[in-house]
């Protein structure tokens, strides 16, 4: 694998990290598959093990509280890629606010998992989250 290929995948998998982020905090459900793919797999203290795209977003629907948004922040972003996968692992601070308001609850969780390369760019095949500490205000 070439350097500037190496470089163009690290790339687009910090931003597929970003569009997820961003998908959680739009509520955009119907956008799932530009960040996982069909067969994805996630494993959390919350929603235990999901498998498959229709199983993380019906759980996602339902978890939605209302009147409540949320920010998603992800740091310390590590890639080792495999060809046509990569291993990767975050951190991940949560806000938890209402409009207008400071946050009334915050999370520190780290996320590990594999991404692969499908025709249509990198997707979350699997995604451990495990969470670090939390903080109500």
């Amino acid at each position: 694998m070439s350097r500037e290929t190496l470089i163009a995948d690290r790339i687009e998998i910090t931003d597929l990290f970003t569009r997820f982020a961003l998908l959680l905090d739009e509520k955009r459900w119907e956008d799932a598959d530009t960040v996982f793919t069909d067969d994805v797999a996630v494993h959390s203290p919350r929603g235990g093990e999901l498998r498959g795209i229709d199983k993380v977003v019906g759980f996602m629907r339902q978890s939605e509280v209302e009147g409540q948004h949320t920010q998603h922040t992800t740091t310390d972003l590590l890639v080792d890629i495999d060809g046509d996968q990569a291993a990767v692992t975050a951190n991940s601070l949560v806000y938890y606010y209402r409009d207008g308001q400071a946050p009334h609850f915050t999370g520190g969780l780290r996320t590990a998992g594999t991404v692969v390369r499908t025709p249509a760019g990198w997707r979350i095949r699997e995604q451990r989250i495990t969470p670090a500490w939390t903080r109500e205000n």
